[in-house]
């Protein structure tokens, strides 16, 4: 007797490592535009189907891909200019799937460090196995929740450069404030660990983003939790200053991404302060105080 769909189908995620999957079928869909703000020729064969089903499956999944590109390209343009300003490792925590030392034009002497859990790495290992990074590219087994781990790992690697760039893309929404806090400390404690870029979201939107994809996510251990009721400014009591915000909304109005209203939207000026309970998102730049 055959299977009925429900009894073959599993769950659409499984952990916060789907996740991963979910944003590199987005970079899939711009790369496929003719106007597209990035290339990556590899996210396609990432993502799988199984990123492609997230999208169609999660309440909203597919409707904010306009945010998930905005938010790589405003990543891509921060690695660049911070490159030009004379970084010499680039730390990614929680890298997941992200094709980088692959698709930028990277300086061969730059070392590029991924942090990551074992499965998504040996996964992302196995469809790159043939492909050659830009830069010199290592990859770390760690689960960044180990405290003691990740500090030993981060006073190790402070001696290996003289100025880090420290990436979290999608990241810190699925940590609590306690946790990112004491993230924060510990890579401002890094003489050496002088930028990081993170992408951030208002209380606002984060619980818009709860009622709905968050709800499937909670359900296997990954909630939203992080937006921080006082922006940018929660990292300033620990050892990090903003010094360039980008609004995701704003940017993607510039390349006509998002649907009209919110483009019209766009055009308002934002709030100087905290963004509070109106949806906002952005990343942002940081130095080290």
């Amino acid at each position: 007797m055959p299977e009925t769909p429900s009894a073959k189908a599993p769950a659409v995620v499984r952990n916060i490592s789907d996740t991963a999957r979910w944003a590199a079928y987005f970079r899939a869909q711009e790369t496929a535009r003719p106007d597209a703000l990035f290339r990556d020729p590899f996210a396609e064969r990432l993502c799988g189907q199984h990123g492609a089903d997230i999208a169609h499956t999660l309440p909203d999944g597919n409707k904010h891909a306009w945010a998930w590109v905005t938010r790589t390209y405003l990543f891509d343009y921060f690695i660049t200019q911070e490159l030009q300003q004379g970084v010499d490792l680039v730390l990614n925590l929680a890298a997941g799937l992200d094709a980088r030392p692959y698709r930028m034009k990277l300086p061969q002497s730059l070392q590029w460090i991924e942090v990551d859990l074992p499965e998504i790495l040996a996964y992302k290992e196995e469809i790159l196995a043939n492909e050659k990074p830009t830069c010199a590219l290592e990859r770390i087994r760690l689960d960044l929740a180990d405290g003691g781990a990740r500090r030993t790992f981060f006073a190790e690697l402070n001696r290996r450069a003289k100025k880090i760039l420290v990436i979290t893309e999608g990241l810190l929404i699925y940590l609590s404030s306690e946790d990112v806090a004491e993230l924060a400390r510990d890579l401002a404690s890094g003489g050496d660990f002088q930028r990081w870029v993170l992408d951030l979201a208002s209380p606002g939107l984060l619980r818009m983003m709860q009622r709905t994809a968050g709800k499937h996510l909670s359900a296997v251990g990954a909630p939203f939790q992080f937006g921080p009721p006082e922006g940018p400014a929660f990292f300033a009591p620990h050892g990090w200053e903003a010094i360039e915000v980008k609004g995701m909304l704003k940017t993607a109005a510039q390349f006509k991404r998002p649907p009209l209203l919110l483009r019209l939207l766009a055009r308002l000026p934002e709030n100087k302060g905290p963004a509070g309970k109106q949806p906002w998102s952005g990343v942002c730049l940081f130095r080290k105080k």
